[in-house]
């Protein structure tokens, strides 16, 4: 019998930001898991049950490799030939998200669903948009924080590379960024 995964809090937060404006098809009432409250930890057992050692050590497991630092412009993980596709913008963009007019709390929840969403579906390069910030004296807050948000202990596996766009693309007010493949074990 399988049983069911429950959401995480976090899970669930991202879900009720990314589904804020969204309506329920008519005839259809919102899934009761996404709005519930979370079920309560169980107790956990007085005390551990013993379990033997495995007879055949299992094989040992590679840790995986520390990731660089994530910076704008920085494209020393990637080969030569799609390091300059991507920066000269010549690699097919797969997906957009458009952020200016968002405050900071949405924009960094939609970001992180939105790059999440694009690793699961397979998405590969997607076009972020912070918009330049021309009403700011600094230039826009969007267009500061969002490389920082990418570098995030939660976003930065996902991502091998930010890149600023070009012109035809949104220019200073947008980033391209190339989102690592999916590496699924098994069949």
């Amino acid at each position: 019998m399988t049983r069911k995964r429950t959401l995480s809090e976090e899970e669930r937060r991202l879900w009720r930001i990314a589904m804020r404006d969204a309506a329920p098809l008519p005839g259809r009432t919102l899934a009761e898991e996404m709005t519930s409250a979370p079920p309560q930890p169980q107790p956990e057992p007085a005390a551990p049950v013993p379990v033997p050692a495995p007879a055949v050590p299992a094989p040992a497991r590679r840790a995986a490799p520390a990731l660089r630092p994530l910076r704008a412009g920085e494209l020393a993980d990637m080969d030569r030939r799609s390091a300059d596709r991507l920066r000269k913008g010549r690699m097919e963009i797969d997906g957009r998200i458009d952020l200016h007019g968002m405050t900071q709390d949405q924009a960094h929840g939609a970001l992180a669903a939105f790059i999440h969403r694009c690793r699961h579906e397979g998405r590969r390069c997607v076009l972020v948009i912070t918009g330049k910030g021309n009403f700011s004296p600094d230039g826009g807050i969007l267009r500061r924080v969002v490389p920082r948000w990418l570098a995030e202990p939660a976003l930065r596996p996902l991502i091998l590379a930010v890149q600023a766009a070009q012109p035809r693309h949104g220019g200073d007010g947008a980033l391209y960024v190339l989102i690592r493949r999916r590496r699924d074990a098994g069949p």
